[in-house]
């Protein structure tokens, strides 16, 4: 099968980049991760009014999804600027919702699509932490065959990544829907957030993979650019490989996806482990060829840095994925 971006694809992405690029995201994420998440959530109702996060949303709610393909265009630019929140989290709960239906849906979803409100979000089995849960306005939980609203966002745990706060909410919470129809809507859910991690990861990656690009041209040793010397040119020729198999990888599980495909599951896990695994190798690459310079935070590079790990393990372990990969 060949598959492309179609002219439309390719402009919403060229749209979300213009946008992200003027939104000057490297200071949003500095604040973000400062506990000053005010230019942030003014960013999120722009993305909103770009329609990005009523791609997870039904049509009955306000949205215009679920729209697989259209969300990895999206989730590539947003992870390849470093846009920080519960991005993924919000467009699960999308999907969850909208498969649960009733009173919630109703609620929340309108609120989701539009941006008004940004959501966290905990799945049993995909771990205990709820992604910037003191600035979301809901923090939904599943367990079983029930789906609560946390009481609050709960405890925070240190992140390998500063602009990712993780929080473990409390136990209990209101019920908000129950029965066998939850437990199913969580399992989609579950695999849309891999699916829009895996995104996230390759747009990261290959933010690392331009700026080291860049720098290996400008940087200078024995009097020549470091670029031009053949170990650094296979390095980032491996690290290009990696993202490149990735993106087939990505966009064949979105396809799969938006045709209800029973290997679905299978397909998302595949790209979650080749863009996290890509994007992890981006940074390794960005790290060593940065040199000392890589790790100071007064380089915008350090960020992506510390999210690359990060990405590569939410919503799914290297490990998990491809355990998921040989069970079909």
């Amino acid at each position: 099968m060949r598959f492309l971006l179609d002219d439309e694809h390719r402009e919403f992405a060229r749209s979300l980049d213009a946008l992200l690029t003027a939104a000057d995201t490297s200071a949003v994420v500095r604040g973000w991760a400062a506990g000053h998440p005010g230019p942030g959530l003014t960013l999120w109702r722009r993305l909103a009014d770009a329609g990005v996060f009523a791609l997870a949303v039904p049509e009955a709610y306000g949205g215009v999804g679920p729209l697989p393909v259209e969300t990895a265009v999206a989730l590539v630019e947003l992870g390849r600027h470093g846009v920080p929140g519960p991005v993924v989290e919000s467009l699960a709960a999308g999907v969850l919702l909208g498969a649960v239906g009733g009173p919630v849906a109703k609620e929340w979803l309108p609120r989701i699509a539009s941006g008004t409100a940004v959501v966290s979000l905990v799945l049993e089995g995909c771990g205990p932490y709820a992604l910037d849960a003191e600035v979301a306005d809901a923090v939904f939980t599943v367990a079983g065959d029930e789906l609560r609203l946390a009481a609050g966002p709960g405890s925070l745990t240190v992140s390998m990544d500063p602009a990712r706060r993780l929080f473990r909410p409390a136990a209990g919470g209101e019920v908000v829907a129950a029965g066998p129809r939850v437990r199913d809507a969580a399992r989609a859910a579950g695999t849309w957030a891999t699916f829009a991690t895996a995104a996230q990861a390759l747009g990261c990656g290959e933010a690392l993979l331009r700026a080291t690009v860049a720098y290996v041209k400008q940087r200078t040793q024995f009097g020549v650019p470091v670029g031009s010397f053949q170990a650094v040119k296979h390095r980032l020729a491996d690290t290009l490989l990696g993202l490149e198999f990735a993106r087939p990888l990505l966009y064949g599980a979105a396809v799969e996806l938006a045709e209800g495909s029973p290997g679905a599951g299978a397909a998302v896990a595949a790209a979650k482990v080749a863009a996290g695994e890509a994007g992890y190798a981006a940074a390794r690459t960005a790290l060593q060829l940065h040199g000392a310079v890589g790790y100071t935070e007064e380089l915008d590079l350090a960020w992506w840095l510390r999210r690359a790990r990060p990405l590569r393990d939410a919503w799914g372990t290297p490990s998990a994925c491809r355990a998921r990969v040989l069970e079909g």
